[in-house]
């Protein structure tokens, strides 16, 4: 199949999605009110509740939703075929993705901001609020070490795209500095002015790794990137949200959107073959790289890019504190996802254009490799020219590199230049999943708040900077000891299932407040996905514990998943009974 049918098949999909679907959510369903204060206004306080301009907000948002999840899950998911993925996406994004993102980030405005297990407090009561934070806060913990590992493995021993992540950080602080201290409001400007450094980092890059000063500098090891990563995290959940977070978040935005999009552009023109068979011999389970079958793993496999349950971490974290008018929800949360499926689909795309053998030597190990009876076609010359060996690297970073290197490189003069659009998607990969782990640190910070003000009230403030330091700092060494005791085939399918077992609790919640909001008749719109969701990620955890945890003896991993399934079995069967006693009391 031609790439570029797959690429335009999914944007009208994608395009009519937002504009009717989205339209049908937001206006007929949830009821928008652009004259109704937003938290951003009523709770202003300059650190947390910011009143943001909408496109620098979808910037925040799209940064921070958009993480491993669309890069890595497709590419992963590729073991598949390319036809399994792509109707995921493409259903998943426009029925159930968005709306999910949409209808959290409505009801946490319409809350003041709160988080989603303050929302099923305030509507089901305190037992259920208690079980929602507690689920959301061990799937926040194993959903930043599944996308640290991803970073971690992406930017270790990559000198080229170390520096220009760690050039991001500074950059982000100037622009911030300057949009609220130095030229208030002034968004053009900055974004110039943020542009043009990063600009100016990319080129640097690749001298940064010509020199052996330098090089040796930003060469760091797995460990080493692992604690700059929780040092990161920590700063970034302690600093107020317009100096570091906000502003980085929408750099990164450019770079990601610009990249995407030049992808796309890359596509039309150059319009490569899809190598990978629109459906393979692993659709039944027994695959090197993801070990059961098409369902329900790819519905867990790929999960930001359809659906995702971290994303109600961010609807109600960060980004209702900042929404300026109820108006600006249909554009930052349904708008923002449906990106993010382009994202997915285009990774898709970068991983189906390489030859089977050699997307499979990349993503499985050698071992296991020799068993399929595959021998490689362009691998050995595409590891001399990226001077890194490729083979046995697995997690999907590397082969989602290695296809958008492929691809930029057949552009007419950028023959020679695989090396260097190889170690650019590194970078643009790790920025990605970066975004990811500042603001969901953040959220993780806002959770602990919560539940320490429980018992000491102070702990609640959001100007107690002993509070803010202290639950930063638990929060953040929880999900970086798991990166440094885990792996990406320990924790991936963990967090893939667990992910989308908060999305189904995103749902579940969302449906009762559209019963309770008197729109019974639209209740399908949640409870239809809400359903599906379940039964996959129900059957998922299931073969997880005995096909997986239980035979290597990950009895750690083995009962969070029993533990987190059964606060979601809580939190459904009280979501259940709340829909019968208002239907029953309505009639």
């Amino acid at each position: 199949m031609n790439s570029l049918t797959l690429l335009f098949a999914a944007l009208c999909i994608l395009a009519i999605g937002y504009r009717y679907y989205g339209l049908f959510l937001t206006v007929k369903v949830l009821g928008i009110d652009p004259a109704r204060p937003t938290p951003a206004v009523t709770s202003a306080d300059g650190h947390d509740y910011d009143k943001t301009n909408r496109y620098v907000l979808f910037g925040h948002h799209f940064a921070a939703i958009a993480a491993a999840g669309p890069l890595m899950g497709p590419v992963l998911a590729a073991q598949f075929g390319y036809l399994p993925g792509a109707l995921w996406i493409l259903a998943g994004v426009v029925l159930a993705g968005a709306v999910h993102d949409t209808v959290v980030l409505f009801a946490s405005v319409r809350h003041n901001g709160s988080s989603l297990a303050e929302i099923a407090r305030t509507e089901m009561g305190k037992t259920v609020g208690v079980t929602t934070s507690a689920a959301v806060l061990i799937i926040l913990i194993l959903s930043l070490a599944g996308l640290s590992i991803a970073v971690v493995n992406a930017m270790a021993r990559s000198p080229w795209a170390t520096f220009m992540v760690f050039s991001t950080m500074p950059i982000a602080v100037f622009m911030g500095y300057y949009l609220y201290r130095i030229k208030p409001g002034d968004v053009k400007g900055m974004s110039v002015i943020g542009v043009t450094l990063l600009f100016a980092a990319v080129l640097a890059g690749p001298h940064v790794a010509a020199d052996p000063v330098l090089a040796n500098m930003f060469d760091l090891s797995r460990n080493q990137v692992a604690v700059f990563l929780a040092i990161y995290g920590f700063v970034a959940s302690v600093l107020p949200v317009w100096l570091l977070l906000c502003p980085r978040d929408y750099l990164s935005s450019y770079l990601k959107i610009g990249t995407i999009g030049m992808l796309g552009i890359s596509i039309v023109f150059i319009h490569p073959q899809l190598q990978m068979p629109a459906v393979t011999q692993y659709i039944h389970g027994g695959g090197p790289i993801i070990p059961g079958s098409v369902f329900p793993f790819v519905f867990i496999t790929i999960a930001c890019g359809a659906i995702s349950g971290f994303h109600s971490i961010i609807a109600s974290g960060t980004t209702p504190k900042m929404i300026a008018t109820e108006s600006d929800i249909p554009f930052v949360g349904y708008g923002a996802m449906i990106l993010e499926a382009f994202v997915a689909i285009m990774a898709l795309i970068a991983a189906c254009v390489l030859v089977p053998a050699d997307y499979f030597a990349i993503n499985s190990s050698p071992e296991v490799f020799k068993t399929l009876g595959l021998d490689t076609v362009h691998l050995p010359q595409l590891s001399r020219e990226v001077g890194e060996q490729l083979a046995g690297r697995t997690g999907g970073a590397v082969s989602l590199a290695v296809g958008m290197a492929y691809i930029f490189s057949s552009i007419p003069f950028m023959e020679k230049m695989l090396g260097y659009w190889y170690h650019f998607a590194v970078m643009f990969e790790a920025l990605f999943i970066l975004t990811a782990v500042d603001a969901g640190t953040r959220v993780g910070r806002f959770l602990l708040q919560d539940a320490f003000g429980a018992v000491y009230p102070k702990f609640k403030s959001a100007h107690w900077v002993p509070g803010i330091v202290i639950t930063s700092a638990l929060f953040t060494a929880s999900w970086a000891w798991m990166v440094f005791t885990g792996d990406i085939s320990t924790i991936w399918p963990i967090f893939g299932t667990c992910n989308q077992l908060l999305a189904a609790t995103g749902l579940v919640i969302g449906t009762v407040l559209i019963i309770k909001s008197g729109k019974t008749k639209y209740a399908w719109v949640t409870g239809v996905p809400a359903c599906f969701m379940l039964l996959v990620t129900t059957t998922a955890g299931y073969q997880n514990i005995f096909g997986n945890f239980l035979p290597h003896k990950k009895y750690l991993l083995l009962w969070l998943s029993v533990l987190i399934m059964g606060l979601v079995c809580i939190i459904t069967v009280a979501a259940v009974r709340q829909c019968y006693r208002l239907l029953t009391a309505k009639n």
